[in-house]
């Protein structure tokens, strides 16, 4: 690496956490819009989950093949086309009359995020070689996602007290120009010399299986749980799995190298990564909606009141980080795991007359885990391997973040959505709360009945997360042994290739060897 690349090592850190910081925003910001679609564009409870699905399944369907793409062609390009994607899905999604539309832009916006994210992540690794500095990247790289998570709700909500919903989707058109513009002279081409040909069915196949995995859950309660429909989807999806993990392991050039997941401090470190976001978007998918429709705050008061949880989160980061580097990663991903686990458990014992005090407790004890937990976690995932793989290492780091979100909404809202059909007779709050403002009278009653049938759905839908997140804990702790395995015993790779890097920003090539 070049004086000059080593210098701007932490500009480009800010590219990239401005890059990231944009797709997570967008994921948080539509939360706390999904009353308001409910109501102007007559979404259902199946429509609002996958407003929010949409963009996180595209988004972790893909992030394999575009991984592997960005090693092949160059991890730059990759960034800058995503950006590209993503915008123009924020601008398709702003324009949209239906909820199908609004699907539509969202996957789009999905497909967009699956390159950006994987990109960010390796170019980190690949341009901190310092163990030391890299820690540091990946740590502000973590407190990134939960300063999206405070942005987001707040944002959202004075956009929406100010203007229509599609601002929401407008506001990222500048930070995309502003990311592509600086992106373009400081952040440096990074590419892996030796990537293989893209494994176009393994792709094929992961983006059938995690699609009709999701589906499936999703639409259960509308199609019932032990329906025909509900159980050959899920059969299929099932089998579309497997097919992929066989097809994997006899690849030449596969995807996703199987023989990663013989380190069991890598495939601790995914687990966790894949149960504390599926903890963090089940919940948040429920608690935006109890703050409007169950305890009556407007948009940006909802967005505000996410504030103290989300600033749990930003600050609990950098402490997992160097509590890590000090007493090892086992007691700041087991402790955080603890605590999501009792936050979920202390939120599932809401009532219809629990307030904002019992919710805020709730979410706060969950992000500050949440936030021991994380950073750790994707420092030891990318230190299991050398930067020879950082772009499959930050893919699969990726892919379980982001599949742990598409199935903690899928899942915590179908619960939610099963018990109060169950209660109600089908339809969803957003639903029953729009009818119930025109019934003079009778309306205080059924808004009454809604809120407890849906506080009641969204209590069993939490302690079902605690469940998983426990057991995650106990996998955990087994992973992250003192004792730790050797990498090269694990996942044997070919050494490094020379580096080169010239003196302009846009040309520079830093290069790896192929996985």
């Amino acid at each position: 690496m070049t004086d000059t690349a080593y210098a701007r090592r932490w500009y480009t850190l800010g590219v990239l956490c401005l890059s990231l910081l944009v797709i997570v925003v967008d994921s948080t910001i539509v939360n706390v819009a999904l009353p308001t679609f409910a109501r102007d564009l007559h979404a259902s409870a199946s429509g609002l989950q996958w407003i929010v699905d949409a963009y996180t399944l595209t988004f972790a369907a893909l992030l394999l093949p575009a991984g592997a793409i960005a090693d092949r062609y160059g991890r730059h390009r990759a960034l800058a086309a995503g950006l590209v994607v993503f915008a123009a899905g924020s601008l398709a999604a702003a324009f949209t009359q239906t909820t199908s539309e609004l699907i539509a832009a969202r996957a789009v916006m999905g497909v967009g995020g699956a390159f950006i994210m994987p990109a960010t992540l390796s170019i980190i690794t690949a341009v901190f070689t310092d163990h030391a500095e890299r820690t540091k990247a990946i740590g502000l790289w973590s407190a990134v996602s939960g300063l999206g998570v405070a942005i987001g709700p707040v944002a959202g909500g004075w956009l929406l007290a100010h203007f229509s919903w599609d601002s929401i989707f407008l506001v990222n058109l500048p930070i995309v120009a502003v990311a592509l513009v600086a992106g373009h002279w400081l952040v440096p081409a990074s590419r892996s010399a030796g990537a293989g040909r893209l494994d176009l069915a393994g792709a094929a196949l992961s983006v059938a299986a995690f699609t009709g995995l999701t589906y499936t859950i999703i639409e259960a309660p509308s199609n019932g749980w032990l329906s025909a429909r509900t159980l050959a989807f899920g059969a299929a999806s099932v089998a579309l799995l497997a097919l992929f993990v066989a097809w994997e392991a006899r690849a030449a050039h596969p995807m996703l190298p199987l023989r990663l997941f013989r380190n069991p401090r890598f495939t601790g470190a995914g687990l966790s990564i894949t149960v504390l976001f599926f903890a963090l978007s089940g919940v948040v998918f429920l608690s935006s909606q109890i703050y409007q429709f169950v305890l009556g705050y407007s948009p940006l008061a909802a967005g505000v009141r996410a504030l103290p949880s989300a600033a749990a989160l930003v600050v609990f980061s950098p402490v997992g980080a160097a509590l890590a580097k000090r007493a090892g990663v086992r007691v700041p991903v087991t402790t955080g795991l603890a605590a999501v686990t009792a936050g979920l458990v202390v939120f599932s014992q809401a009532s219809a007359s629990s307030g904002y005090g019992h919710y805020v407790l709730a979410m706060v004890i969950v992000s500050a885990g949440i936030g021991l937990a994380m950073s750790a976690a994707t420092s030891a995932s990318m230190r299991e391997l050398p930067p020879a793989m950082a772009g499959v290492g930050s893919a699969v780091n990726d892919t379980t973040r982001n599949m742990g979100s598409v199935l903690g909404v899928a899942v915590f809202g179908s619960i939610a959505a099963s018990v109060f059909a169950s209660r109600i007779g089908g339809g969803s709050l957003g639903a029953v709360v729009a009818a119930a403002g025109g019934r003079p009278g009778s309306g205080a009653d059924v808004l009454h009945a809604a809120a407890s049938a849906f506080v009641t759905g969204a209590d069993r839908a939490v302690l079902a997360g605690a469940i998983v997140v426990a057991a995650g804990l106990v996998v955990a702790f087994r992973a992250f042994r003192p004792a730790r395995v050797a990498v090269s015993a694990e996942v044997p790779v070919p050494a490094e290739a020379p580096t080169e890097v010239t003196a302009e920003a846009p040309t520079r090539v830093l290069e790896t060897a192929g996985r």
